[in-house]
């Protein structure tokens, strides 16, 4: 996975931010000014930065200038069009206005580092492997059929492992805002794949909530 610099002023939001981020698989370093910030990108390289815009000693824009084409995520409590057009004027990959979900700023992470190819396009837990770019998976060796729904379904608990889904949230990535359906269809789908793929003691249920797939890192 990914070596991601998280540069954050607030303690608690840093954290956070690196919780997850690790929980999902990357390596995460936090830094908490603009001058700490410089100093380890000129001795370290990283797949991706995660700055804030306002941070003491020098701001994020300053920091900017110093990171040589590494893709960088903007996340700053501003967000009037002028600091937005600013920072996509600068080259940064993304833009994140605070406060956030969580699961938004993965998918971000993920979407930056699938552009820049930084990502693995293929994904290995036990006996199966999952190729994203040809949306095929295999279990022991031998291709396994899954319809569309099921395929984007393992790929939004795989892209958030370790982390719980509500029922709610499964259906919204998966099914859409507009699905008229009940939360009973996530249910039979992971049945299926648990069956399919033998993850009946990977993917979890979480008690009166979801499901999480359950990875070691």
């Amino acid at each position: 996975m990914a070596a991601i610099l998280i540069v954050e002023d607030e303690i608690s939001i840093n954290e956070l931010v690196k919780r997850n981020l690790q929980l999902v698989g990357h390596h995460c370093t936090s830094v908490f000014d603009g001058k700490t910030a410089i100093s380890e990108i000129e001795r370290h390289t990283y797949d991706l930065i995660i700055l804030d815009i306002m941070l003491p000693e020098i701001d994020g824009f300053e920091v900017f200038k110093k990171v040589h084409e590494t893709p960088t995520i903007f996340l700053t409590v501003r967000s009037s069009l002028s600091d937005r057009i600013k920072g996509f004027s600068m080259g940064a990959d993304d833009y994140l206005t605070k406060p956030f979900e969580m699961l938004e700023l993965l998918a971000r992470v993920e979407a930056v580092l699938r552009r820049t190819q930084k990502n693995k396009s293929c994904f290995e837990a036990g006996a199966v492997r999952i190729d994203f770019d040809s949306r095929q998976v295999f279990y022991m060796g031998q291709l396994v059929e899954c319809t569309p729904k099921e395929f984007e379904l393992l790929e939004v608990l795989v892209k958030n492992r370790n982390i719980a889904l509500s029922r709610e949230r499964l259906l919204e990535l998966v099914w859409g805002y507009d699905y008229e359906g009940d939360t009973r269809t996530i249910d039979v789908h992971i049945q299926k794949l648990r069956k399919k793929l033998g993850w009946e003691n990977m993917i979890k249920t979480v008690y009166k909530l979801g499901y999480r797939l359950e990875v070691n890192q």
